[in-house]
């Protein structure tokens, strides 16, 4: 019998059944706490993650200390930083750090080259997950470019906020998201408090107008 964790993530119910005995028998369980370092640059990537349940920031660390957010791997998506360092047999480029605790299942290199060798449909998943984070990847780097800082952060305020308008992050984080400063980020949501759009406390952040927010968003792209 196949093991539960293959049926139940639904990137891998269209395998046919020989490609999920060979993740049932070569693939291993492992489970990371939050704040866990996954890799970093200069790391050997010896192995392939799907990810069952949690999530993994990749980001860039400038020379100056500044992190920049790449993406985020979630339960059913691929990293396709480790897809290309594998293909390549390359080290990695980059970090990733557990955002939550993380539940996933590693294939090593071996297994997984003998299933992008041997099996479409595995090849499929790979690359399907491979070109979706590219197009992810060229859309923020379009934003970075063409969409103002305040229109960005207003965005990810409206992303994070909870039920009751509640955000708890802090300026780096955010700055990291957003591929800016921190103190470019204070400055906007200082403006935004004076606004009266938000209010402001240590390491939190209180929606008070997410209708102005969401004006900004549609008025101001250009």
């Amino acid at each position: 019998m196949l093991s539960n964790w293959i049926d139940e993530l639904p990137s891998l119910k269209e395998l046919d059944e020989e490609t999920k005995s060979v993740l049932q028998q070569m693939a291993t369980r492992v489970t990371l706490p939050r704040g866990k370092l996954v890799f970093r640059p200069g790391d050997p990537c010896v192995q392939f993650p799907l990810i069952a349940s949690g999530s993994i920031r990749v980001q860039r660390v400038t020379e100056s200390g500044r992190e920049i957010v790449l993406y985020r791997v979630s339960a059913n998506e691929t990293c396709i930083l480790t897809i290309a360092s594998l293909l390549a047999t390359e080290s990695y480029a980059a970090e990733a750090i557990a955002e939550t605790d993380v539940v996933a299942y590693v294939l090593r290199a071996g297994p997984f080259k003998q299933l992008m060798n041997q099996s479409n449909a595995f090849r499929s998943l790979v690359f399907d997950g491979y070109s979706r984070r590219i197009m992810a990847l060229m859309s923020k780097i379009e934003e970075l470019v063409c969409t103002r800082v305040d229109v960005r952060l207003a965005e990810r305020l409206l992303e994070l906020m909870s039920a009751d308008r509640q955000i708890t992050t802090t300026q780096q984080a955010l700055a990291a998201d957003l591929g800016t400063a921190r103190e470019v980020i204070g400055r906007a949501l200082n403006t935004f408090e004076r606004s009266g759009w938000v209010s402001l406390s240590r390491g939190a952040i209180d929606v008070i107008n997410a209708n102005a927010l969401t004006v900004l968003i549609d008025g101001k792209r250009d």
